[in-house]
């Protein structure tokens, strides 16, 4: 028998399928409903690593599948190709970033290649190419008109390994994203986009989701963070000023003994300034406005204040407290001023203990039992107020809409709803990015690049000199220009846009991939959108998915889409794990794609990636598991080579001439096919599909020996390798071309399992006394429940275990067991 040969096989196959060009996708097929899978687009950072494998491999077995079903499959592949490492290569190796990353992309693509994956690469989008990032500048343009882009003077999150700013999305723990370097405040003039515009809209329609897994939508729903609340406004009568205090809890405003502003805020210097200890004051501004935002809000980090000097006052009571400065309090959520109530928040319980700060109790328990003396920490359940006016006796909750209307109608606050979402700080000091298309103009302000002009291209004369902050700042070139308004000089926008706006857009790309009249056409992107199945890691939860959100629901409403959700169903995969730890170069675990290719093959490959685990589970990364796959694929070859002389014949199953054991066998055929099919379609649960299928193998196994009917033979062996098609091309293709089938496995259509022959002749019943299994029976599956009673009832074990007992009850569950309650 011809030896199975991975290597020979895949590369000729992969040749033959991109010159017969059958992953090329036809837009609008009439008589064919869209199927949009798409998987994460990389970033090109020159090789694959099993993460990658792992995202591919589901995605591709899901395109696959869909196309067998008959389904217009798109499936495309790209690069998120601007960032911080091309730029970093260009310091450490003195290459041009696009040289770099362009090199990257091409070894990757023939990686992906070498995979087998199913993609139409004609639609390869590449974000840091001109033609595709002059739509990304026009979409910026868009946002601009819609006054969702706007530029400001703020305190940013600076990385100063990656010199250059970061959303509050990137920095995490206190680190950078990227490059895990801690981060620190800075001020700069920076652009923004006003995603919180669309929060409500954005956590409303996580109810439009269901595709989504939980977990996703629940991060996002916390990140958003929409609260209840009210705005109460302070007086500061000594300073002719007033403070306001967003909170949700006005019925603990009675009991305020202090409050603290960020050190950010701007009272803060008119409140300090000329008193005796201001140089002191100062300094502790300055060293909290240095601290993370993680560092300032964590409940493990010490809360630090200092006293201002000056007071506020209550407007419910008319009481004087003291107005503090403190590291825990932020002036970008909120108003950036907290109210102090000690005896009902935990935090506010440690700073008045610290500071000796005073408490007053004004929500106690049923039972009034509450008194300073006893309390250890903040009283934060519900109760009944006290001490607090006109509002003693009321319930707390019931008191909160009853003290509004209160602030409302005396003019000191009002209702409010709030949200932790901060607007899209999108301006980067790098080169390797979309620049801002903007000019500005002494005479004429901030001006657009009109669209006649995008892109506005990224020059060649930059340096890339360590610690050089803003490349594009140093190319005289690229920055002096002429107004579009007066035609004037003017300067351009030297910072670019975060590459996160280049991927919140690119699965619209493919649908028109080649469009040089505008980013899509509206009918085409229409046609596709929303994608079908995305897939990618947890880790993007927040990210790309929040922005892409974002990004679809304003196209929406600019007239550019229809949809106002870009993924239906979302799969989050785990990540590969090798010794207890994330494969990483760093740790030096990781297990290199090609390696394992040139080894045993992609086919392989790909099952063991599919088969280990779950998809939303990490995956332990095992050389015995890889080398069980090999050898299950050997399986097959030798079993399909071993009847290919009766495939060839290509005869029909005659049912009516079926032995007992071959009426087994198609039955576990057709249960197989039946839960491959339901695995795939409904559950992505692909290590389950490919255990049904080697089950499948087993029995044909078992059976070989026997005389089988040449069509349950040729009905088997064909079913199989059209099962197996998603998960390993390549052999699936070799031998369905050895038996001589016509065309290409890929295009075959999937098979459809046969209902009554997955229903078994006879099912073993399992006999049960008092719970405990006792005797096996087997049946006619489709005996009744009196009649299978009664056979358990005469079964000889059954009878002396209950001679002299009395028979309580006795409990059938059809096809499974009986149970013999005795006494």
């Amino acid at each position: 028998m011809e030896k199975y040969c991975p290597q020979e096989i895949e590369k000729k196959w992969q040749t033959q399928w991109d010159k017969d060009g059958i992953y090329t996708t036809v837009d609008n097929v009439p008589d064919k409903k869209k199927y949009y899978v798409l998987e994460m687009f990389p970033y090109p950072s020159g090789n694959l690593h099993m993460g990658h494998v792992r995202n591919y491999s589901i995605g591709d077995v899901l395109a696959r599948f869909k196309k067998m079903q008959g389904f217009n499959v798109l499936h495309p592949m790209g690069f998120d190709a601007f960032g911080m490492p091309a730029e970093n290569a260009a310091i450490k190796h003195g290459v041009k970033p696009a040289d770099w990353t362009y090199d990257n992309m091409d070894n990757m693509i023939r990686q992906q290649k070498q995979m087998g994956l199913s993609y139409d690469w004609n639609r390869l989008v590449q974000t840091c190419h001109p033609d595709y990032y002059r739509w990304t500048q026009y979409l910026f343009e868009v946002f601009y008109k819609k006054g969702l882009a706007y530029r400001k003077k703020a305190t940013a999150n600076w990385c100063d390994s990656c010199k250059t700013v970061l959303a509050n999305e990137q920095v995490i723990e206190g680190r950078c994203w990227r490059c895990d370097s801690p981060v620190v405040k800075k001020d700069l003039t920076q652009w923004f986009l006003k995603i919180t515009d669309y929060a409500d809209t954005l956590l409303k329609d996580l109810d439009k989701l269901p595709g989504w897994p939980n977990r996703v939508k629940t991060m996002q729903d916390n990140w958003i963070g929409r609260s209840e609340g009210a705005e109460i406004i302070f007086e500061i009568p000594d300073f002719a000023e007033q403070v306001t205090v967003y909170t949700t809890r006005p019925d603990t405003a009675f009991g305020i003994s202090y409050m603290v502003l960020a050190a950010e805020h701007p009272l803060v210097d008119k409140l300090i300034k000329g008193r005796n200890d201001e140089s002191l004051i100062r300094s502790f501004i300055e060293r909290v406005h240095n601290q993370s935002e993680l560092d300032r809000t964590s409940d493990k980090s010490e809360k630090e204040g200092v006293f201002t000097g000056a007071y506020a006052i209550n407007p419910f009571n008319g009481e004087k407290f003291p107005i503090w400065i403190a590291n825990y309090v932020l002036f970008e959520y909120g108003t950036g001023a907290v109210m102090g109530v000690p005896t009902h928040d935990s935090r506010d319980w440690m700073f008045a203990g610290k500071y000796k700060l005073g408490k007053k109790i004004v929500i106690t328990d049923a039972e009034n039992q509450l008194t300073l003396d006893r309390m250890t920490d903040a009283y934060v359940d519900d109760g009944i107020l006290v001490n607090s006016g006109e509002f003693t006796g009321m319930n707390n909750r019931k008191a909160i809409p009853a003290m509004i209307d209160w602030l409302e109608k005396n003019g000191c606050g009002k209702r409010r709803i709030n949200y932790r979402l901060r607007d899209w700080l999108i301006s980067r000091q790098r080169y390797w990015g979309a620049p801002i298309p903007v000019i500005y103009c002494e005479k004429c302000g901030t001006v657009l690049v009109p669209e006649k002009d995008l892109p506005v291209k990224l020059p060649e004369d930059v340096k890339f000199d360590p610690g050089v902050v803003s490349p594009l700042a140093h190319s005289e070139a690229f920055v002096n220009c002429t107004c579009p308004q007066c035609g004037g000089p003017a300067k351009r926008e030297t910072d670019t846009m975060d590459t996160f706006i280049c991927s919140s857009w690119y699965y619209m790309r493919y649908a028109d991939a080649k469009n040089t009249k505008a980013p899509f056409d509206r009918a085409l992107v229409n046609s596709w959108l929303p994608v079908d199945q995305y897939i990618g890691g947890i880790e993007h939860a927040i990210l790309h998915l929040l922005y892409s959100r974002f990004f679809t629901k304003v196209l929406k409403d600019a007239g550019l889409v229809d949809f106002d959700e870009p993924f239906t169903n979302l799969l989050t995969q785990g990540m590969v794990i090798k010794d207890g730890s994330k494969m990483s170069k760093s740790i030096g675990n990781v297990v290199s794609p090609e390696e394992i290719i040139g080894k045993y093959g992609a086919d392989t490959a790909r099952l063991f990636i599919l088969f280990a685990a779950p998809p939303e589970r990490d995956l332990e990364w095992s050389d015995q598991g890889v080398e069980g796959a090999w050898r299950f694929l050997n399986r097959i070859w030798r079993i399909v080579l071993h009847f290919s002389t009766e495939i060839k014949e290509n005869k029909q199953t005659d049912i009516s001439l079926l032995t007992v054991k071959e009426k087994e066998l198609r039955r576990i055929l057709h249960v197989t096919i039946k839960k491959v099919t339901e695995d795939i379609a409904e559950r992505s649960n692909f290590n389950t599909a490919i255990s049904s299928i080697m089950e499948l193998v087993n029995a044909f196994y078992a059976a070989r020996d026997e005389s089988l009917q040449a069509g349950l033979i040729n009905e088997t062996a064909t079913d199989l390798l059209l099962l197996l098609a998603p998960f390993s091309p390549h052999i699936t293709e070799e031998l369905w071309q050895k038996l001589g089938k016509s065309d290409s496995i890929h295009k075959a259509a999937w098979p459809v399992y046969d209902v009554e022959a997955t229903i078994a002749d006879e099912v073993e019943i399992v006999v049960q006394l008092n719970g405990k299994v006792r005797e096996k029976i087997t049946v006619a599956s489709q005996i009744t429940a009196d009649e299978l009673k009664k056979q358990a009832l005469e079964l000889p074990r059954i009878k002396e275990l209950t001679e002299g007992k009395t028979i309580i009850k006795t409990i059938c569950v059809p096809k499974k067991l009986v149970n013999i309650v005795v006494k």
